[in-house]
C-alpha cells in the first residue's frame, strides 16, 4: 500500500491498529472498512490493497 501511494506522489496518513489506535477507536472512526490495509479517499473508502491498485490504475493515478 505504501509503494502504491508513493507511486500514485499521493500523501497519507496511516493507523497502526494497537499501535497508533486502539481496535475500538478505529472502528468507531472507521465503521464500514472490512479490509486490512484499508484506503480512503477523501472520505470514501476504496478497498484493500488489490481494490486500491484498481483503482488507481482505472482511474490513471499509476500506470502499470
Amino acid at each position: 500500500m505504501k509503494e502504491l501511494c508513493r507511486r500514485a506522489n499521493l500523501e497519507y496518513t496511516q493507523y497502526v491498529v494497537r499501535k497508533d489506535i486502539s481496535r475500538e477507536d478505529f472502528v468507531k472512526k472507521f465503521p464500514n472498512v472490512d479490509t486490512y490495509p484499508h484506503v480512503l479517499i477523501d472520505g470514501v473508502s476504496i478497498g484493500g490493497l488489490t481494490d486500491t491498485a484498481k483503482y488507481f490504475v482505472e482511474n490513471k493515478i499509476i500506470n502499470v
